[in-house]
């Protein structure tokens, strides 16, 4: 009888201390909103173009993540000027790429995954036409080597998954798990992906023998979270059965493991994963693809819930905590780059190139944990 009070405690004890565990919802939709509301004021108007370097238009991929990250956040809490600020967006590029229906860039893509988004909640035909067009003119050709660095694989890889269970078409699926393959396991002889390490190179420039200060090979923290979150909008999309699934989910938990191991103390992950001397501290945007993924694969039972829940809920309340501001502005995010040492400094206070990126990243995060019971 004794043994069995105790045993009765020790499981009431684990119960009330995972519900405890999980931040109020109503708190996370508020730090989203706020978060969300200080950049939709500072950016009302969605057509100016950027002037960092050269002009840019509104459609190109830093601002494609933004409003992935808001999609996501409208699918949890919607919003009539959510909707109108992305479906206004849009229009005003009338649906369309920076460069056209030929691109075969990744980043022209990346905002083709809003479109598609808001396509489902109120179909149009000319709301994809164009993105459609360009993605179907990549699937009809024989290349596969277009996604040479590994942050194309995020911006354009959910495009081909959702047009493939728009369409019930098998050919977008093996479009685009030729194509992940490639950038996977062929692209400079090596591929991207070191499975030993569990990680991604960002491109062949950092490929072995190049190493970080420490000795180590150099893991972008962003790039491997474009990857993550890649795996994560694939996964949400394609069937079951699809004959790729398997290696996918592969992929996604070799990638868990490795992160798990170098995540900081105070919950935050560096801009370097194996090397915190090279520009080490806190980072946002990485350490929010990290928990996107991480509460997305506890939450569909491909995570282990006891060993990854105390991880990504340490990342976001770090989040929560040190990188948002009072007024929503989120601090510690490194601006555009390819290494740790591109777009510097990253504090509490630094304001990177372009904000919107970092915002969809946190945004994406947010409403995964959200979801999370």
């Amino acid at each position: 009888m004794k043994n069995n009070l105790v045993l009765l405690f020790f499981l009431a004890l684990t119960v009330s201390v995972s519900a405890q565990s999980l931040p109020d919802r109503k708190e996370t939709l508020e730090v989203m909103k706020k978060v969300n509301g200080y950049f939709m004021k500072k950016y009302a108007d969605y057509t100016i173009p950027s002037f960092y370097g050269r002009v840019r238009p509104s459609n190109i991929w830093t601002r494609g993540v933004y409003y992935e990250g808001l999609m996501s956040l409208h699918s949890i809490y919607p919003r009539e000027d959510y909707y109108e600020y992305a479906y206004d967006w849009a229009a005003f590029h009338k649906w369309g790429m920076r460069n056209g229906n030929t691109t075969r860039n990744a980043d022209d893509h990346c905002c083709g995954q809003t479109y598609i988004d808001l396509y489902n909640i109120c179909p149009q035909p000319e709301m994809i036409k164009n993105i459609k067009l360009s993605i179907d003119m990549v699937v009809n050709t024989p290349q596969v080597n277009d996604w040479w660095w590994i942050d194309a694989v995020q911006m354009a890889m959910p495009i081909f998954a959702k047009f493939g269970k728009m369409t019930g078409e098998q050919k977008y699926y093996d479009k685009m798990w030729d194509m992940y393959y490639y950038t996977r396991s062929q692209h400079d002889e090596t591929g991207m992906f070191n499975q030993k390490d569990g990680l991604w190179w960002r491109d062949q420039d950092f490929n072995p023998p190049y190493k970080e200060p420490n000795g180590e090979d150099c893991y972008w923290s962003r790039g491997n979270g474009w990857v993550y979150a890649a795996l994560v909008r694939v996964l949400n999309e394609i069937p079951s059965d699809e004959l790729h699934r398997q290696d996918y989910i592969n992929d996604f938990l070799t990638m868990s493991k490795a992160l798990k191991k170098c995540q900081r103390e105070d919950g935050f992950w560096n801009v370097s994963l194996h090397d915190p001397t090279n520009f080490g501290g806190k980072e946002t945007s990485g350490t929010a693809l990290f928990v996107y993924g991480m509460a997305w694969g506890v939450r569909n039972g491909l995570l282990d819930r006891s060993e990854y829940l105390p991880i990504l809920l340490k990342a976001w309340n770090a989040m929560v905590k040190d990188a948002v501001h009072p007024n929503g502005f989120l601090g510690y995010v490194q601006g555009t780059g390819k290494e740790p040492k591109d777009g510097q400094p990253v504090t509490y206070k630094s304001v990177p190139d372009f904000e919107d990126y970092g915002v969809g990243c946190f945004l994406l995060a947010g409403t995964e944990v959200y979801k999370l019971k």
